[in-house]
Parts: C-alpha cells; sequence; structure tokens
C-alpha cells in the first residue's frame, strides 16, 4: 500500500545556529508524522550534538535517498550533506565551512523539489553574513530560490492561522518605497496572491484587501497621492481581470478587518507594514511561505537566534508551523491538479 503522506524536505539551516535543535524538538512530536514523510537536509554529526544538548532520545539515521527513510515518529531520516567537525564548529560562530554546508541543504533541496523527489520544502534559518563569507552572494533565501528555480515573480507571505499578508516591497529602505511602487508591482502581487490562495490554500475566490501607503490611505492626497495615481488603479486593474479584491484601505484598520474573517490576505507596500501587525499575532507560530516559485517553500518566520543556539531554549513552534502548512500546500496542489 502507497504512502499518501507527502514528502517534506526540511533544510537544517545554519549548522551553528538554532536550525538543528528546533528540527528534533518539532520531529519529536508525533503529530508531523502523521500529515508528512519528514526528511532532514543537513549533518549527522552535527544533529547529534545538538540531541545531546537538548537531551532528546530520538534515532538518528542517514539516508542515501528520499525513497529510503522510515519516516517513522521516533527516527530521523537524514540525507547527509556535510561533514562538520564538531571539535572545530562552535554554536553561534559561523564559518566558511559551516556557510558553504548551509548553502548545500538549500540548494540540495531546492533540486529535488524541482525534479519532484520531494513534495515541499521547509527551511530552517540561515544568516546572510555566513552566506557572504562562504561565497553566495544573495540577500536571503528567498532570491536563491528563485534564480535556482528560474522564478521571476516571486510574492513573500506571512501567513497564521488568523492572518496573512504578503509585500509588494521586501528589505528595502522606508525612504525608498514610494520610488519602487508600480501599478504593476501591486498588480503582480495580487495576481500571484490570488492563485496561491486558491491554488495551494484552498480558498474559493479568495478576498484580498489592499492597505494604502500613507496614513489615512492618503486622505484623497491630502497626506499623499500614493493611493490615487498607484494603488487604486491597479485595484481596479486586478478586479476587472476577475479578482475579488478591494482597497486602498487604511493600514490602521485593514488588519483588524483580516482579523476579524474579512480578507484571506492583506497586500502591504512595505515590509514592516505587514510584519508588525502580523508578529504581534503569530509570533512563535508564524510562516513564511514563497509564492509564485514552481516548488512549495515554507521557512520558520525567526533567525539563526546565535544567542540561545545549542541551549535547548529554542521554540520550535515556527517550525512545526512551517512543516504542517508545506504538508498542507502539498495536498491541496495535488488535489488540485488531480481536479484539473
Amino acid at each position: 500500500m502507497s504512502d499518501l503522506r507527502p514528502l517534506i524536505g526540511i533544510t537544517m539551516g545554519d549548522p551553528v545556529g538554532v536550525g538543528p535543535e528546533i528540527i528534533l524538538l518539532t520531529l519529536s512530536n508525533p503529530s508531523i508524522y502523521k500529515v508528512c514523510r519528514p526528511l532532514v537536509f543537513g549533518d549527522i554529526r552535527t544533529l547529534n550534538t545538538a540531541k545531546e544538548s537538548i537531551g532528546s532520545r530520538l534515532d538518528l539515521k542517514t539516508v542515501p535517498k528520499p525513497a529510503a527513510g522510515l519516516y517513522s515518529c521516533g527516527s530521523v531520516d537524514v540525507l547527509n550533506l556535510s561533514e562538520l567537525d564538531p571539535q572545530k564548529t562552535s554554536w553561534g560562530r559561523p564559518s566558511i565551512e559551516s556557510g558553504r554546508a548551509m548553502m548545500h541543504y538549500v540548494t540540495t533541496a531546492v533540486d529535488m523539489a524541482v525534479e519532484e523527489h520531494i513534495a515541499a520544502i521547509a527551511t530552517c534559518p540561515i544568516n546572510k553574513t555566513a552566506m557572504q563569507i562562504a561565497g553566495f552572494r544573495y540577500s536571503g533565501h528567498t532570491e536563491l530560490l528563485a534564480k535556482r528555480t528560474g522564478s521571476k515573480a516571486f510574492v513573500m507571505m506571512l501567513a497564521g492561522s488568523r492572518l496573512r499578508v504578503v509585500l509588494v516591497t521586501i528589505h528595502i529602505p522606508l525612504k525608498s518605497v514610494p520610488a519602487v511602487l508600480s501599478k504593476e508591482r501591486i498588480i503582480q502581487t495580487i495576481r500571484i496572491t490570488g492563485r496561491a490562495l486558491s491554488d495551494r490554500f484552498g480558498c474559493k475566490d479568495p478576498r484580498l484587501g489592499v492597505a494604502g501607503l500613507n496614513p489615512h490611505a492618503g486622505e484623497e492626497g491630502m497626506f499623499g497621492d500614493e493611493e490615487i495615481n498607484i494603488i487604486a488603479p491597479a485595484v481596479q486593474q486586478a478586479r476587472s481581470e476577475g479578482f475579488n479584491v478591494v482597497g486602498p484601505s487604511s493600514p490602521d484598520t485593514i488588519f483588524y478587518h483580516a482579523v476579524e474573517g474579512h480578507y484571506d490576505a492583506v497586500v502591504c507596500m512595505y515590509h514592516d507594514q505587514g510584519l508588525i501587525p502580523f508578529k504581534l499575532i503569530h509570533f512563535t507560530d508564524g510562516v513564511n511561505t514563497t509564492l509564485g516559485l514552481p516548488i512549495i517553500r515554507t521557512s520558520v518566520d525567526h533567525g539563526t537566534a546565535y544567542d540561545i543556539a545549542g541551549t535547548g531554549r529554542a521554540d520550535p513552534g515556527s517550525l512545526v508551523a512551517a512543516v504542517n502548512l508545506a504538508a498542507q500546500q502539498a495536498v491541496q496542489t495535488s488535489s488540485f491538479i488531480r481536479q484539473k
């Protein structure tokens, strides 16, 4: 009898960050194995070191390929992709070797997802400085994934049980946002989000709310004209294409209405506009998922936390949610393809 649970690749992230321990804490949860077959892309010796630091009793086993895993709670299947020496690596201290290993986990998982050896990937946190010293010139995970999969149009979504937000602009200075905003960029974000909510989240006729850029959504031009000249025309164009979208709405009220269930997602103009309300509600269980890629990718919504790495104090809540969301998207996408 075939196993219908989707096979989810979990990348270990930075070997000297909290990734190894939150993986073990997550995979000690029997509920994970009910929804998926988790395969760790990482380093077996680093995981064993983390196992000792948190007092885990999990049995760690290396597998040569995804099909060889047992995928049973109590036994963690690991695709061993590096040979880091525990005597030469220290928690919270990245090196060229740990940075290269960190990137190898990600690129291998992405390639396997593209080739459909795994159904989705859930990524543990990486460190941008470690990535740079290892010779990789990307600003983060998302840009690497887009390059690796040949994707030109992609969107960052932060997802939780009560709120989903997507960002039109991401990691740029606040003063640069007005110049970067365009009607085309907003329409593209709406399109990608609307289609993903339907195809990957199972939302029928997804409802999107679009936040304004300025206080009170510009107050008819009194506090800025981006709403009149850019955002409103984008919303009108998206409506004409069949998307169920409203806005621009005042940023100080739209998130309340979203949490109350009026929207399936809020389209935000800049990073902190979306992440401040999101993290207020979903600080420990928020998930970052990249829309617009040909593969399913979710991620924890926190960093490497070098200051507590190896102490056993890291909260696995975000990774638990990320793995669950990856599995849900994989199942939904599979069902959607069968229906078509």
